[in-house]
């Protein structure tokens, strides 16, 4: 009695030790592994160990809920086998080698709260199917290569807190639909090609604390829906073309610590942020 008390002691021990990760998930990593020249990493995985030991995972109730893979000399793609991980939460690749387009398998992942694939050499375009990861913090893609518009879709990431696309190679006009992010703490587009005029919905923006649209083509007023953004402490809008002295405008924003107006923008008839019906 004693020594079957004691095996199953063991076995429970061995099952606690050895997470029971599912296959599918397990491929998915092998692939990223692969992938992404795992051989070369900086720290890399012994693919015949536990996955409790593999660099920057972090497992709950035995799913893989968060790759932390940043600094770590990936080079290559993103896989599609990477929709396995779909209890995933946070997918951090940062400062890294990797090339290639969003993968849809990744636009599969419904759990996802935080996506960091910034400053690697990623490109193509956003696709639609990026307003599929519904529970979505942080978007945060900039340091890349990636081309074309900014997707209407994006407006269905309602839980969104940081979108940062900057220094890529967007081009466009803003999408209405991005005013319908209600959560939206910093959004940060600077040094793309972006064009067109500011939505006055933005004013719609309540949690908006950073507005970053430097070195884009963005004319016209200044919105007066700014002057709605009572949490707003940087707007950045140098190397646009806005019109009007924007003199009083910090005035209007009192809360307003970053601001930064090119030259042009401290001369002629000044501006003001007067309350107007919002634009459709």
């Amino acid at each position: 009695m004693k020594t079957l008390k004691l095996t199953l002691l063991c076995f429970t021990l061995f099952a606690f030790t050895y997470a029971d990760v599912s296959k599918t998930e397990k491929e998915a990593l092998v692939a990223l592994y692969n992938a992404t020249n795992g051989d070369s990493w900086n720290n890399t995985w012994d693919i015949d160990q536990p996955i409790t030991d593999w660099y920057g995972i972090t497992l709950e109730n035995d799913k893989v809920v968060a790759v932390n893979l940043s600094f770590n000399n990936l080079e290559g793609t993103i896989p599609e086998e990477i929709e396995g991980l779909q209890y995933l939460k946070v997918l951090n690749l940062s400062f890294n080698n990797i090339e290639g387009n969003l993968p849809e398998g990744l636009m599969t992942l419904s759990q996802l709260e935080e996506l960091k694939l910034f400053s690697n050499h990623m490109g193509g375009q956003l696709p639609n199917s990026i307003g599929n990861l519904e529970n979505l913090k942080s978007l945060e893609l900039y340091n890349n290569h990636f081309i074309g518009a900014i997707p209407v879709a994006i407006g269905k990431l309602k839980n969104l807190e940081k979108l940062m696309l900057s220094s890529n190679e967007l081009i466009g006009t803003l999408p209405i639909t991005l005013t319908n992010l209600r959560q939206l703490k910093v959004l940060s587009l600077f040094d793309n090609k972006l064009f067109g005029s500011i939505p006055n919905k933005i004013g719609e923006m309540a949690q908006l604390e950073e507005l970053i649209l430097s070195n884009n083509s963005f004319y016209g007023d200044l919105p007066s829906g700014l002057a709605r953004l009572d949490k707003l402490n940087t707007l950045l809008l140098t190397n646009n073309e806005f019109r009007g002295n924007f003199a009083n405008v910090q005035n209007q924003l009192p809360n307003v610590t970053n601001f930064d107006i090119d030259q042009e923008n401290t001369q002629g008839a000044l501006a003001t942020l007067d309350v107007e019906e919002d634009d459709n």
